[in-house]
């Protein structure tokens, strides 16, 4: 009878959901232990690396720290703004490149960038002197804002695309932006090459949105390639298996400026009286593949059950994108592959730190 009266209220007891959350001062304390030792200023960037888990409610355990810290390693060795090798020469030449699609004569080109700009020196001269995105945005900024050509170059387009110490997306971060935690420095552009900002928005979007992938290298390859590409290459690759039609494994499910139908979509819509959809219907699910609920669609599951069939064998849901990597900062053959691999080595290394 005790055994039995031990039993029963031992079944009222609620088990605990975990470890209690960690104060402020014991996640600077967590991330200290795990930040390599020769970085600068570690007190600064444990603040902000705490600050970016805990505003966004993203669980500062080991492996999210790693993911975040293997990341900001591989891609700005813990630098807030990176130099990048060759700058001002990618610069110029894509000045030079739009100016002749508009057939602008390079002599008003050369004229326009000897004005003085609101610093007093001449856009020429910092364009030649510019080492980094930061300085490199700023100069555009200015150059576009102030210099009538520069409106007809540019437009309120700047070629700045990312930035700061995790080379986040300055159109991710402005995309989410409402909840950021600091006041703004002129805008959410400068905000992303700051270190605060940087880490803000590159932990947004390397942890911010919920997947099942079986381990990190995916998340890592998703950073690089986005959302959820590691869950649509899968998919690809099981369309592919299915219809014998090759498909490039990029994560691309339907193509967003284009009326007609991609490679993917055409696979798709060859299976339709197989999967009983229409092609309507087919391309309204494809289209939610940038988020979570594509893994609930019914072209989802019936093209893994079928592609499974045919395999007789279980196929995997996640598989690194066959993406090769394009920037002009980029001066050797890269993949999304490659970074993802390159980026879980820093991981692993972390997760092994004491």
């Amino acid at each position: 009878m005790l055994a039995a009266t031990a039993l029963l209220l031992s079944g009222c007891v609620t088990a605990p959901s975990g470890p209690p959350p960690l104060s402020p001062e014991q996640a600077r304390v967590r991330i200290l232990e795990r930040l390599p030792a020769n970085v600068s200023d570690r007190q600064g960037w444990a603040a902000d690396f705490q600050t970016a888990f805990t505003t966004q409610d993203i669980a500062l355990n080991d492996s999210n720290l790693c993911a975040a810290l293997a990341v900001t390693e591989q891609e700005s060795t813990y630098q807030a703004d990176p130099p990048v090798p060759g700058l001002a020469r990618i610069a110029r030449q894509e000045i030079d490149r739009r100016a002749a699609r508009l057939h602008i004569p390079a002599a008003l080109i050369d004229a326009a960038l000897g004005l003085r700009s609101p610093d007093g020196k001449t856009y020429a001269a910092r364009l030649a002197a510019a080492r980094t995105e930061k300085q490199l945005s700023a100069i555009f900024d200015d150059f576009t804002s102030m210099v009538p050509l520069g409106q007809t170059l540019f437009g309120r387009f700047n070629p700045v695309h990312t930035g700061g110490p995790m080379q986040v997306s300055i159109a991710f971060a402005e995309e989410h932006a409402n909840n950021y935690p600091y006041a703004v420095d002129g805008s959410i552009r400068r905000e992303v090459f700051s270190r605060r900002g940087g880490l803000y928005f590159g932990i947004a979007h390397l942890l911010g949105y919920p997947v099942d992938y079986p381990e990190p290298l995916y998340r890592f390859a998703d950073f690089n390639a986005g959302w959820y590409a590691s869950r649509n290459a899968a998919f690809q690759n099981a369309v592919s298996r299915l219809t014998g039609i090759e498909l490039a494994l990029d994560g691309d499910l339907i193509l967003r400026d284009s009326l007609d139908p991609g490679a993917t979509e055409r696979a798709v819509r060859s299976l339709a009286p197989r999967l009983g959809l229409s092609n309507a219907a087919l391309y309204n699910q494809l289209k939610k593949g940038d988020g979570p609920e594509f893994a609930e669609t019914r072209v989802y599951a019936r093209v893994f059950e079928l592609a499974e069939q045919t395999a007789g064998k279980q196929l995997p849901r996640a598989i690194l994108p066959g993406i090769t990597l394009q920037s002009p900062k980029i001066t050797r053959k890269l993949t999304t592959a490659w970074f993802a691999q390159r980026v879980n080595e820093r991981y692993l290394r972390c997760m092994r730190r004491t």
